[in-house]
């Protein structure tokens, strides 16, 4: 039976217009803002229409539907997805090419869907962000996204109603340089991902769990607060997560989905709230896993992009080190590693040298003592066992706060214009996550804006006031970690910690600033960024 979500309620008789006329709100303090530019304003058409275009158009078709997914070694979840597979059909243009993709909403029980672009800088009206972008497409019906992509990099395409992130719906979206300055001989697109949907449950279970918080858990006097601490101070992290411990509480409510002994020191803590029966690697299982064949000497280009609902993977390619290029979409001094941390979101371009054998590409599940696996063949040998662990996962690992940018890329020296603090709030106790202290509201999606002006540079300081980590994905743009970091368009803020990024403020409209973990970014953990009319 479908759940009908917060958006798809507000969005039954919204149309585009109606999302972008939304041009007045209350700053919470009574005062009026200034009115903001809308999604498909002026200023959005004339800065579309100054993007280097080649002129030429790619076309696609993309058919949401239900579909029975074979994820390897006999393990079938009934699932949604496009085209009838998960991830779905890569999508490969040339920078400057315009993007034209039919969306044709089949999913069933009158469920509402959409696509979002994730790290392209795109027009606003195209973003795919129901109500603020556009009305959610309707089951039966068809919507046409058309844009200019005209920055390289490697992206990937999911929607953004509910928790459809987590089902099947996504998929790679690699825009080519046609002026490629890396030198290799092949590559290969890897899809992280944690998955649940069609085999222990779905999405909406596990978020309908998860929102009853630790204090609907009935945990016999344990008291527990905010951020998965009890009132005595006590962590949750060394509670069990066996099925007997975890599958009832003594209040007798079932904790089925609900993942309370994940940790991890990478991620400063508590790595995760699901338990997830299987984690992908290119949407196969560990036990009958994708295979990349190739040739020993041959220098190829993996592109890495987590895919997940809410898992951190920490990735390694057994008997090799690997050199990262890029990391979401964008150039950094190269560095050589044996593993990278990768969150939500998070897209790694790196490169390596093939030995001759047969090699794991190992996707440890930070925390949750699990991992995905692919395979890489250049010559005889036998396939690596589900569970192997390269002693790359334990060599050098890297993660995007360690990056400089690449010279070309770095932004220019200059004072911010604007500074907004963007307080991460709330916790496991009531499962209230939000921005400043509340809840993103999608029935009044433009109160309390975070307000910037076209032109400006402007700074984020995001502030973890919580006991967990939060992968920070802001939507049409990409800034910069610091003052040298790399260029990015998700990052990774570990507990009680600040990052600060800087941006320019150079493409109009309505921008969503949330986590990227799909169910604290369903909660509330969502903003949005607004430019002034």
């Amino acid at each position: 039976m479908n759940i009908i979500n917060r958006r798809s309620f507000l969005l039954a008789g919204l149309g585009v217009a109606g999302a972008g006329a939304l041009a007045a709100c209350s700053n919470g303090s009574g005062n009026s803002t200034p009115s903001l530019v809308s999604p498909d304003g002026a200023e959005v058409v004339a800065v579309e229409k100054k993007r280097r275009s080649t002129g030429r158009t790619r076309q696609v078709t993309l058919t949401a539907a239900r579909a029975m997914l074979d994820l390897g070694g006999g393990v079938m979840a009934d699932s949604w997805a496009f085209g009838g597979r998960a991830p779905g059909k890569e999508l490969r243009l040339s920078a400057g090419d315009t993007l034209v993709a039919e969306l044709s909403n089949q999913l069933p029980d009158k469920t509402t869907t959409s696509v979002h672009w994730h790290g392209i800088a795109l027009r606003a009206d195209m973003d795919g962000v129901p109500p603020v972008t556009q009305a959610a497409v309707r089951a039966g019906s068809n919507f046409t996204y058309r844009f200019v992509a005209d920055a390289p990099g490697t992206y990937f395409f999911h929607p953004h109603v509910g928790v459809q992130l987590d089902r099947g719906l996504h998929a790679p979206l690699i825009v080519e340089d046609p002026r490629e300055p890396l030198q290799y001989d092949d590559e290969w697109v890897v899809v992280l991902d944690d998955w649940v949907d069609g085999v222990t449950g779905t999405p909406d279970e596990v978020f309908a769990e998860l929102k009853q918080g630790m204090g609907g858990m009935g945990t016999g006097g344990m008291g527990m607060g905010m951020g998965g601490m009890d009132m005595s101070g006590g962590s949750m992290d060394g509670m069990s997560a066996s099925p007997s411990a975890s599958a009832s509480s003594s209040g007798g409510m079932p904790m089925k989905f609900m993942l309370m002994s994940a940790d991890s020191k990478l991620l400063g803590g508590d790595a995760g709230d699901v338990k997830y029966p299987y984690h992908l690697v290119n949407g196969r299982v560990p036990a009958d896993p994708d295979v990349y064949t190739g040739k020993p000497g041959r220098r190829i280009r993996l592109r890495i992009l987590n895919a997940a609902g809410d898992t951190a993977y920490r990735v390694a390619l057994g008997g090799h080190r690997m050199t990262i290029t890029h990391t979401d979409g964008f150039p950094v001094k190269p560095t050589s590693v044996d593993a990278l941390l990768v969150g939500m979101g998070e897209r790694y371009d790196v490169t390596v040298t093939l030995d001759d054998g047969v090699f794991p590409l190992v996707a440890l599940a930070e925390g949750k003592s699990a991992n995905g696996m692919a395979v890489v063949r250049t010559g005889a040998g036998s396939m690596p066992k589900p569970t192997v662990r390269p002693s790359q996962l334990d060599g050098m690992i890297m993660s995007a706060a360690q990056l400089e940018a690449a010279d070309d890329v770095r932004l220019d020296s200059k004072k911010a214009d604007r500074v907004h603090r963007i307080e991460l709030t709330g916790g496991m106790g009531k499962y209230d996550w939000g921005v400043n202290g509340k809840r993103f509201d999608m029935n009044d999606p433009t109160a309390n804006p975070v307000l910037v002006e076209q032109g400006e540079r402007v700074r984020l300081d995001f502030v973890n006031k919580t006991t967990m980590w939060h992968p920070m994905h802001l939507h049409g743009h990409t800034y910069q970690l610091g003052t040298a970091g790399p260029r990015k368009d998700t990052t990774i803020v570990l507990p009680k910690r600040t990052v600060s990024v800087f941006f320019d403020a150079d493409n109009p409209g309505q921008w969503m600033l949330h986590c990227h973990n799909a169910y604290h970014g369903e909660a509330g953990m969502m903003a949005l960024v607004a430019y002034q009319a």
